[in-house]
């Protein structure tokens, strides 16, 4: 199995005071995964409940207040249930946050005619748009790349969302009947992905917080920077501040993954 490139990274637990670290003071998990545990019989009453209610107002707590404010408190409170019938369909404040993840990747997994395999041609489009749907997902869910990295996510979304970077980089000339090479280069895909999008959301948060743009920015630090650099220590940089095409955050996505996409084109060049 390649790499985790989309995980929990040891934040997944968390109190139910709030917080998306810790350890969940409901019961132990150890029933198996959650994907494979049937749900309890249904109830009308006092209020309907399953897992995709429970998922669904997590995503929402998620999206407006980030990893801090799910806990299986509030998660209740926004269901108008108590907290111990949460416990029935999630176990560990770790499986809802697997869970909210899984349903993330229900947004990167291709559908039913994606799943196809492409001509082997194709393979640099099929990681392109595959690398588009993973950003429009991390910026419509900002706390997502918060969990991305160390074991992987084995929810079935999550699991086709891999499938189809996997069936892509196999089908790259070359590559086929070659496992070891697959896994390398869906991890470096995987990475790319990861890092470049942990920065970018990492900005629009500090633009909301702080209230100024990167352009905002740039300029009050620009006299700063131009006393640093008129020292001579630094060629490559000043070099690169004064030169370089400063590209929108879009763009600059594209031609990244476009230098990723090329050094594994190369492998077997």
């Amino acid at each position: 199995m390649t790499p985790r490139h989309d995980a929990d990274s040891g934040s997944a637990t968390g109190s139910d005071s709030g917080s998306a670290a810790g350890s969940d003071s409901g019961p132990t998990a150890g029933s198996g995964p959650v994907w494979e545990r049937p749900e309890p019989p249904a109830r009308p009453t006092p209020g309907p409940l399953s897992r995709a209610l429970i998922v669904g107002a997590a995503l929402e707590l998620a999206d407006a207040d980030g990893l801090e404010g799910v806990s299986m408190r509030r998660v209740a409170a926004a269901l108008e249930v108590g907290p111990m019938r949460l416990y029935g369909y999630v176990e560990t404040k770790a499986e809802l946050l697997e869970l909210m993840v899984d349903a993330v990747y229900a947004e990167i997994a291709p559908g039913p005619a994606g799943v196809r395999p492409a001509p082997p041609e194709q393979w640099r489009q099929q990681l392109r748009t595959i690398a588009g749907r993973h950003r429009a997902a991390a910026l419509r869910h900002e706390w997502f790349t918060q969990l991305l990295g160390g074991r992987p996510h084995l929810g079935p979304n999550a699991l086709a969302a891999l499938e189809s970077v996997l069936a892509a980089v196999r089908g790259i000339p070359g590559f086929a009947g070659r496992p070891t090479l697959v896994q390398q280069a869906a991890g470096v895909f995987h990475a790319y992905l990861a890092g470049r999008l942990r920065v970018e959301v990492a900005q629009r948060q500090e633009e909301r917080t702080e209230g100024h743009s990167d352009a905002d920015w740039q300029r009050a630090m620009g006299p700063y920077l131009v006393r640093v650099l008129a020292a001579g220590r630094h060629p490559a940089l000043a070099e690169v501040m004064a030169e370089a095409e400063h590209l929108p955050r879009g763009e600059e996505f594209a031609a990244g993954l476009e230098l990723v996409l090329d050094g594994i084109a190369a492998q077997v060049s």
